[in-house]
């Protein structure tokens, strides 16, 4: 009996590393204080794109910040969490797939501020943005740049 355990277990760990690779994004949990609209565009657009959304409703979205290290020059509005990996501001759906499929040695991304043109902060004259890789230990480097 404990080897069918054993053995159904290790059934499901391949079908859930077989879902992951196969580009089905996951659930992503997203910190937000309630009466934010644009985390609310954001969090349609990662709908949109296919992603499943917790969303969670905080008084301070900083102590999240903290708590998983976005540094302060990297922050936003809000913060998200999907697959081991912090997301931190309005990063496009698209670049958190490629985040989840290419799963590089990284803490998260960051769009820092809120650029218009970015998703959830669409409007009129859009403006260039970065998607910003960074580590736990301080680095970052442009993983994606974005813009007319």
């Amino acid at each position: 009996m404990r080897h069918l355990s054993v053995a159904c277990g290790l059934l499901l760990a391949a079908i859930l590393l077989a879902s992951c690779r196969s580009g089905d994004p996951g659930v992503i949990t997203v910190y937000k204080t309630p009466t934010c609209s644009c985390c609310g565009k954001w969090i349609e657009h990662l709908e949109a794109g296919g992603f499943a959304v917790e969303a969670i409703d905080v008084e301070n979205v900083g102590q999240i910040k903290q708590r998983h290290g976005v540094p302060a020059e990297l922050a936003s509005c809000h913060t998200a969490l999907v697959g081991g990996y912090v997301i931190e501001g309005h990063v496009p759906a698209e670049d958190l797939k490629r985040l989840l499929e290419e799963r590089p040695q990284i803490a998260g991304l960051a769009v820092p501020a809120m650029p218009i043109g970015s998703p959830g902060m669409e409007g009129p004259n859009p403006e260039p943005y970065e998607v910003i890789a960074f580590t736990k230990r301080g680095s970052s480097y442009t993983y994606a740049s974005h813009g007319p």
